[in-house]
């Protein structure tokens, strides 16, 4: 079994980045960690540490350990402020794709932290591929998704539709104006900003764009939905973006609407480990997209 006081030695030697640091740190002698050090690294197995001159250095073995260290010990700080405080609060932990645009994860998300029983909402923002392995493990109670769990993946989640709303194109005014009249087929040819290919929608939108025989030429290509509106606010092309969105482009981004894809749809997901949602959080998370979100399409 795992010697948490060895493992929370060497979390303090990781940071202090030296066993005499450390053991000033701790009130103990360099001697007594390093004993504790190398009794850590025979029962785990591997090297922790590798020496560089004067400073110890993280293994890739040490650098996996310190991450759940690090993870461990603030949950134990969590739950010791919790019994402290006599706070039935709980932790609401979710990933959000990095394709969910913030303004809807915000929306969605705002609930959670309004319910009679207070919750303290953690968010992680990330590539899905590592939000579906958080879950997976149970790091994770909720991940919001454009597109739901692979199952070749083998995780075990569920998805919920949360909702769906069409795809639009929007625009600086000078370029709106441009390339409203005669839409789509305005569109050929035009400066085009489009996101990433493992944002869901970018599949649907290549295929649209060929159906409407448009060839748009591409300006640049972003996994970042916020940096790809940052260069539309700049004039430098057409961008698309849900259509629930357009108020908020427009204010934020002084873009005007040219059109819509009517058959290009984003969708979005609660991904979670309940086949049936009952946790609160979650559930106030669902109700969001029906009723406010989505539902008000």
């Amino acid at each position: 079994m795992l010697n948490y006081k060895q493992l929370y030695y060497f979390w303090n030697v990781a940071k202090a980045g030296s066993i005499t640091r450390a053991a000033e740190q701790l009130h103990l002698t360099p001697q007594t960690i390093s004993g504790q050090l190398a009794e850590l690294e025979r029962s785990l197995g591997a090297d922790l540490f590798r020496r560089t001159g004067r400073r110890l250095e993280l293994t890739s073995a040490g650098k996996m350990a310190n991450e759940h260290a690090r993870e461990i010990f603030q949950i134990g700080n969590e739950l010791e402020q919790i019994l402290k405080r006599g706070s039935t609060e709980q932790s609401f932990r979710v990933g959000v794709a990095d394709a969910v645009p913030k303004s809807i994860a915000y929306q969605l998300l705002a609930p959670a932290i309004s319910l009679p029983e207070p919750v303290k909402l953690i968010c992680y923002e990330n590539k899905l591929e590592r939000l579906f392995a958080e879950l997976a493990i149970h790091k994770l109670d909720l991940v919001i998704a454009d597109q739901p769990l692979p199952s070749e993946l083998g995780v075990k989640g569920y998805n919920h539709s949360l909702g769906h709303c069409d795809i639009a194109f929007y625009a600086i005014p000078e370029l709106a104006a441009r390339y409203r009249e005669g839409f789509p087929r305005s569109l050929n040819g035009a400066p085009f900003l489009l996101l990433g290919d493992k944002v869901a929608m970018q599949t649907a939108l290549l295929r649209w764009f060929q159906e409407q025989d448009i060839q748009p030429r591409i300006i640049g290509q972003f996994d970042d939905s916020a940096l790809m509106k940052a260069f539309g606010k700049a004039g430098a092309g057409v961008f698309p973006a849900p259509a629930i969105m357009e108020r908020e482009i427009q204010k934020q981004q002084g873009a005007e609407l040219i059109g819509h894809a009517t058959s290009v749809v984003a969708n979005y997901y609660a991904i979670s480990v309940e086949r049936r949602l009952t946790h609160p959080a979650v559930l106030a998370v669902s109700n969001a997209a029906k009723q406010s979100v989505f539902g008000k399409q």
